[in-house]
């Protein structure tokens, strides 16, 4: 990097003759993000996605390169504080602290369990056959139908674990609305704050509507190009992670 990223923004913006506070009612970034940036007070910013979103956006306005800048960033700042602090650069890979937490280990211990307990069921039964079959049959029809019902209950979450992660960050405020591949609304058109995060979602696929270009969108863990525009805007997402953009009357409404 030649220069200070601070330096760039706050040497185009005074070229510009604009203050901080026409830069806030243009880009809805909040000034004292946006005095940060200048400053290149990086504690005061979000940081990952939400400070790169900042960047693009501000850059954007001032015409300047706003992709170029986020990759000085990330490089120079978020790649010099993951070298000081090994153990949280790890857990700020975006998707990866969450995909932890989805059911499927779960969801296959409660298998586990059901395929033993109708194991131990039989083995129990057997000797008895001769005198309490009737019983028997009651004891074992019961495990058997909790078996088939875990079953169905396994499918939707390995269903999930195969298919694509999306996860969503605000750089502004935005509306927007998520629906899963059986169209089951994730976010049912909400408005998100600067810097609010949703996701990570798991599913076979699916459809995304947002009110404006103001948002960052992780697929599977990397970032998807999505234009900065104040019109409204979305998108198809396939199992494989492919992006179609989609016309008007295509998009998610979530009403």
């Amino acid at each position: 990097m030649d220069r200070p990223i601070g330096s760039v923004f706050r040497e185009a913006r005074n070229r510009r003759k604009v203050d901080l506070s026409e830069v806030e009612a243009a880009t809805r970034i909040r000034a004292r993000y946006l005095r940060a940036i200048e400053n290149e007070e990086w504690d005061v910013l979000p940081g990952g996605v939400y400070t790169r979103g900042f960047i693009r956006t501000y850059a954007a306005f001032l015409g300047l390169d706003g992709e170029r800048l986020a990759e000085d960033y990330r490089k120079n700042v978020e790649g010099s504080s993951r070298s000081l602090t090994p153990e949280p650069a790890a857990a700020s890979i975006p998707g990866q602290p969450r995909e932890r937490r989805w059911p499927l280990p779960r969801a296959s211990w409660v298998a586990i369990a059901a395929v033993l307990l109708v194991a131990v069921i039989a083995i129990v039964a057997i000797p008895g056959g001769g005198e309490g079959g009737g019983s028997g049959g009651v004891s074992q029809s019961k495990p058997a139908g909790e078996s088939r019902r875990q079953r169905q209950k396994q499918k939707p979450s390995q269903e999930a674990a195969n298919g694509v992660s999306v996860q969503l960050a605000a750089s502004a405020e935005v509306w927007v609305c998520v629906l899963d591949a059986r169209g089951k609304p994730l976010i049912d058109g909400q408005i998100l704050q600067t810097g609010a995060e949703e996701g990570p979602f798991r599913s076979g696929s699916f459809t995304v509507s947002f009110g404006n270009g103001e948002v960052s969108m992780l697929i599977d863990g990397r970032e998807a190009e999505i234009p900065t525009t104040s019109s409204p805007i979305g998108y198809s997402i396939d199992s494989s992670g492919g992006l179609t953009q989609l016309d008007e009357a295509e998009r998610p409404s979530c009403t």
